[in-house]
């Protein structure tokens, strides 16, 4: 049984055919999808977060939102970029958002993507330790915030609080149950994913890793997710760890489904560089109903992981991505054993 969620990269744009040209839209539009999905039975709803363009950024307020307007759907994100965040400001974010939405929050975080602006860390008031580079210095602010997550007291109180305190060192507060083992790490390395496995974080491994072996993107991101499960075992964690894959997928049922995807051109890997490290991105799926599930069997990734997340083209619109989302949760999982 795997769960299926879908993933918004939350893009607007004033331009001619998108049907979500301002940021107001985009926020609101995130809220719709995720409670029509929930009705259609999906898992989750997962947002990326970007800073300096034009898509999603602040995912705390939107994964509230739509904790207050749903009641079962998961919410989650993929990912959250560490190198921006401060970890005791978001543990509280955190705390107050899973809360709203009774313990239902999946918090993806990672180093980050290639951004919009030239170390964009630094107008949040960010810089790497002596000694450290910015991916260096997203783990030490995620291994902070998972360590806040704890709820452990760490805060020595004042002798004259305005308020009265409970006894010995205070944390920081609202403290949610159970958030700590809700944390994802976005891993594209083999290392990383091994480096989460030991901390005790959950794996969401993407459409891209750094290209390590050569090999097919789906063989290398299943080799990925069981050396992050072998990791696990050995680190002697008590309870079960995820690992979710994002694909694009669409069944081609109608003519506007043919206009926008039947076209081709992505059913290969693609290769490329990025900071200097050569990635390899994974293919789309797009056809026919029966030859997309034949194509989704072979991949050994998806087979591998216990979480799908269908990447939607948000800017075609709520109604379009509710029949995306449909037709897949109708007619490709269920053949493949996924519901």
């Amino acid at each position: 049984m795997k769960k299926i969620g879908f993933l918004s990269f939350g893009h607007w744009a004033p331009t001619h055919g998108s049907r979500v040209k301002t940021a107001a839209e985009v926020l609101s539009q995130s809220i719709d999808l995720a409670v029509a999905a929930e009705e259609l039975g999906l898992d989750g709803a997962y947002y990326r977060v970007h800073h300096f363009a034009r898509q999603l950024a602040s995912p705390f307020p939107l994964l509230a939102a739509v904790g207050a307007r749903t009641s079962t759907i998961e919410i989650g994100t993929g990912v959250i970029d560490m190198r921006y965040e401060n970890p005791f400001y978001m543990a509280e974010d955190a705390g107050s958002a899973d809360l709203i939405s009774g313990g239902r929050l999946q918090l993806g975080i990672s180093r980050g993507s290639p951004e919009q602006v030239v170390d964009g860390w630094k107008h949040f008031g960010y810089a790497p330790a002596e000694g450290e580079d910015s991916a260096e210095m997203a783990r030490r602010h995620a291994l902070v915030f998972i360590e806040l997550l704890k709820g452990e007291g760490f805060a020595e109180p004042h002798p004259r609080p305005m308020f009265p305190n409970p006894p010995g060192l205070l944390r920081l507060e609202p403290h949610s149950e159970g958030l700590r083992n809700r944390i994802w790490w976005g891993a594209a390395s083999d290392a990383t994913a091994r480096w989460a496995a030991q901390m005790g974080m959950n794996l969401q491994s993407s459409t891209l890793k750094w290209d390590e072996t050569g090999e097919p993107f789906h063989v290398q991101q299943a080799n990925q997710i069981r050396a992050f499960r072998a990791a696990w075992a050995e680190a002697g964690h008590a309870h079960e760890p995820r690992v979710s894959v994002s694909r694009s997928i669409f069944a081609l049922k109608t003519d506007m489904d043919r206009q926008y995807f039947g076209r081709g051109g992505k059913e290969s890997d693609q290769v490329g560089v990025i900071d200097d490290q050569r990635a390899v991105f994974g293919r789309g799926y797009a056809d026919e109903p029966e030859r997309l599930i034949e194509q989704l069997k072979a991949d050994e990734a998806i087979a591998e992981a216990d979480t799908l997340l269908l990447t939607v083209p948000n800017m075609l619109g709520v109604d379009y991505n509710v029949h995306v989302i449909e037709t897949i949760l109708k007619e490709i999982a269920p053949e493949l054993g996924w519901r």
